[in-house]
Order: C-alpha cells, then structure tokens, then sequence
C-alpha cells in the first residue's frame, strides 16, 4: 500500500434504488453515465456486488451497524406498514469508531434510519437535511409547482440547477469544504445520500430528450407468465393496477427512469468537481452505490417489493483510491456491498471496531489491493420480510450457477442462473436438481443461523429449510 501522510478522507455517494445495469460501465441497458464511467475507470468496479435486504430502512439501519437487520429487528421501512422498531442510537456505529479515531464526520440526505434521532445520534459531527432545505426552497421560488404524475413520473419544470438532484450535489460540495476546513488537517468521512432515483421519476426536459420511449428495449424478463411463482407476485400487479401493462406503457416509464439516471450522474460530477477543487481528490477515497435496484417494469413489476429477483437485489459498487487501487480494476467476487462496506471503511482508516460488536460483513481492503483472498464467500445472502402491502418472509441464496429463494408461505423459487439470467423460470420441482436444492438450504440455513436470523432459530422453520417441509 502507498504510505499516507494521513488516514484518507472518505467520500461515501449512496443513491437510491439504482439497478446494476443501468449504469454505462455495465455496458447492459442504454443508459449514459459519463461522470460514473469515468469514477468506475478510476478505480474499482464490482461485477457482483448484492444488497442483503431491498428495502430502503432496513438496508440503510444495517450500514450504520454492519449487522443484517434481521439480529437488530429492523424488518421493514419503521414509515409504513405495522409498527416496527428501529436502530437506537445506544447500537454500535462505525461512523462513531471513526469519529473516535479522529475523523470528522458530515452526512447529508436521506436517512431512514430513526424516525426520532437523527445522525448526529450515530457519530456525525454534522448533518444538513437536504431534502426539507430543498422543499422549503422550492416552495418558496416556485409556490404554485404541483406533480401529478404520481408514481409513474413526469417531466420536472424546474431549470437544473434548482431540482433536487443538482440542489443536493450543492449542498453537498458546499458541507464538504466546511468539513475540510474545519478537520484542520485531519481526515473527514462525509456520506452523501441522493434520493434519485427512486421513483417517481421527474428528469428535466434536458435530460428526458435523451431517450425516445419508442428507443428503450424491453428488458429480458419483461414477458414474465409467473408460472409456477408464489402468487404474490401477480398480485403485486393488481395492487399497484398494472397487471394490464404492455411495453408500450411501461416504455416512458423506464425512458424517465434512464433520464433521471443521467441528470444524477451530472450532479455526482458536479460533487466530484468540488472534491477536485478542493485540492483533496489524490487523498480521498470515493465510494458509490446504492441501497438496492428497483424492478422498473422487469417482470411486468413496480418498485421492489416481495421479490428477490436480481433487479432489486445486484447493485452497483465504484471504489476510487488514488495511488492504491489500479485504474480500471475490476472484481468478480461476490460481495455484499452494506455488510462489507463498514469492516472496509474501518480497515482503510485503520480503526478498531467495538470487539464485543461482530460485524456481519468482509473488509474488501484485500480485494481493492488486488489479492484474491484464500477462503473468500462463494454466495450472497439476501431477505425480504414485509412492507405496505403486509408481510412475507423470504431468504435467498445466490452463487455463480444457482439462486434459491426460501419463501416461508408459498412455493419456493429455484433459477439455473447461466441457462435462465432472466430469472423467468422456476425448477424447483424439477427431480434433477434436488441435489443442489439441499445443498443451497443447508448453506442458507448456516449462514442465517451464524448471523442470528431468528427465522430459523425454531424447530418447525429449521425443518422446514433443511429438509423442504411445504406440504
């Protein structure tokens, strides 16, 4: 590793509900994202990073602790739904390790990790509230603006440089010099959380005239029958009243969804611009990714919700490290990008997590320095336990050739990953693959057992994964 003179800074851009191929260094949907383009061949780009829970509160509760939110109870969004518990401040926090060991912490954006304290309760020196600064503002300069589009989207009104997007990249450029300058030498961490783009979708007219609805592809998935699929899948289509969609409607939808994907890639560059200005680029480490994907009409499907499909679940992932990570690197191991995140970022400044705190993650240092670490994860793990439309346990296992989904109620869901990427086609009664359906439990039962899933913590559950008790 190249010897520093300081811990480096830490520049942490989480967006919101991002599929892994609809960035351009994917090089899979048509989407243009020339500034993550150019951060991605800069340094590292993940082929196979995974969220472990898609859904934003309990995805984002489990990066502040490192621990699947299953051992803390956050099961699903504390906002919807029947009430449902949260991470106290009083929990372990890596960003307060850091602040311990002498960096200066800032977070702005989305936060969804207490409905009460904010993170200046979780080892952040400072917090803007981007999202009420920027509604207040725009309430104020734009009094009669009204959306109707509802959750499908529409064309934003606004000139660029007053939509959310390109307000919270300036709020962010302008939170990051202050960390700067305040840290008097001393490394700073600041977290930046953009909202986009999570639906609905509302690009400028700049941005939506980069891609023709008539131009947009259908995704590979979209003829889905659910043949042979747990039931609420279709009735997910009844629920949101798209159950009638064809391309032809679904094809604005995703061109807004491309469009809204560019004008955030335009407000990261603008983020970086002021990393650049201020002198601080070569010493500081740069992070990029996501809570999880969103279907997006992949499965004839809207949001993320009751499904494990790798629309919601592969995520995007960019680490940047001057002078440490290789221009242009790539790695192809499974990574579980929340979970592994927080041992990293700890490993990188060089700081001690609480010993009695076991994180449920893999520091990825050994990766971004370009060892292929002996012993390394040959599967993720993911769940999915409920949200407004109630609840539905689920819990998944995915390595290069398989993916099974245990689904406590319904049918289980088992997809030859090579033969069937689309994921259209589900073999789980097929006689030859019995084999490996065991094998996948048993190691889907250890590792949820191992990181204190209380699902399998009971006899009948146990039973029921290991041995395939449906009925």
């Amino acid at each position: 590793m190249t010897e520093m003179v300081q811990k480096p800074n830490l520049l942490i851009i989480m967006v919101d509900q991002l599929r892994y191929d609809c960035l351009g260094y994917s090089h899979q949907a048509p989407v243009l994202t020339p500034n993550l383009d150019k951060l991605a061949s800069e340094g590292m780009w993940f082929d196979r990073a995974y969220n472990h829970i898609p859904i934003c509160g309990p995805a984002r509760q489990s990066f502040v602790c490192g621990r699947r939110a299953e051992a803390f109870g956050g099961l699903w969004n504390f906002s919807l739904g029947m009430r449902i518990g949260a991470l106290e401040p009083t929990s372990y926090s890596w960003a307060r390790s850091l602040q311990g060991a002498g960096y200066r912490n800032g977070y702005i954006g989305k936060w969804d990790v207490h409905p009460t304290y904010d993170p200046t309760h979780y080892g952040y020196d400072l917090f803007v509230s981007s999202d009420e600064k920027y509604r207040e503002r725009t309430k104020a300069r734009y009094p009669e603006l009204a959306y109707t589009g509802g959750f499908f989207g529409e064309i934003d009104p606004l000139p660029l440089e007053d939509t959310r997007t390109h307000q919270t990249a300036a709020m962010a450029t302008a939170l990051m010099k202050q960390l700067s300058e305040e840290s008097a030498g001393s490394p700073w961490q600041l977290r930046v959380n953009f909202q986009e783009p999570h639906l609905p979708c509302r690009p400028v007219a700049e941005f939506a005239a980069m891609y023709p609805p008539e131009s947009i592809p259908e995704w590979g998935s979209f003829r889905e029958t659910f043949a042979n699929k747990p039931y609420i899948q279709s009735q997910q289509l009844r629920n949101w009243e798209i159950e009638h969609y064809d391309w032809a409607d679904w094809a604005p939808i995703v061109a807004r969804y491309y469009a809204i994907i560019s004008q955030l890639d335009d407000a990261v560059g603008k983020l970086l611009a002021g990393l650049d200005a201020l002198g601080q680029s070569e010493n500081t480490v740069v992070i990029f990714t996501t809570d999880h994907g969103d279907m997006c009409g992949g499965h004839r499907m809207l949001d993320k919700h009751y499904v494990l499909y790798e629309d919601v679940v592969k995520v995007p992932l960019i680490v940047r490290w001057p002078g440490v990570i290789a221009p242009g690197s790539r790695c192809e191991q499974f990574v579980q990008t929340l979970l592994d995140l927080p041992p990293t970022l700890l490993a990188i400044s060089e700081t001690e997590p609480l010993v009695e705190h076991r994180l449920h993650g893999e520091s990825l240092l050994p990766l971004l320095l370009g060892a292929e670490p002996a012993g390394w994860r040959e599967e993720v793990v993911a769940s999915f336990n409920g949200a407004q439309f109630g609840l539905y346990t689920q819990r998944m296992i995915r390595t290069r050739e398989w993916k099974y989904i245990w689904n406590c109620t319904d049918v289980d869901e088992l997809y030859d990953m090579r033969h069937d990427p689309h994921e259209l086609h589900n073999v789980i009664h097929h006689p030859v693959n019995k084999t490996v359906l065991a094998e996948l439990r048993k190691r889907l039962y250890h590792i949820l057992y191992e990181d204190g899933d209380g699902i399998v913590q009971n006899d009948w559950m146990r039973d029921q994964l290991l041995e395939g008790r449906k009925g």
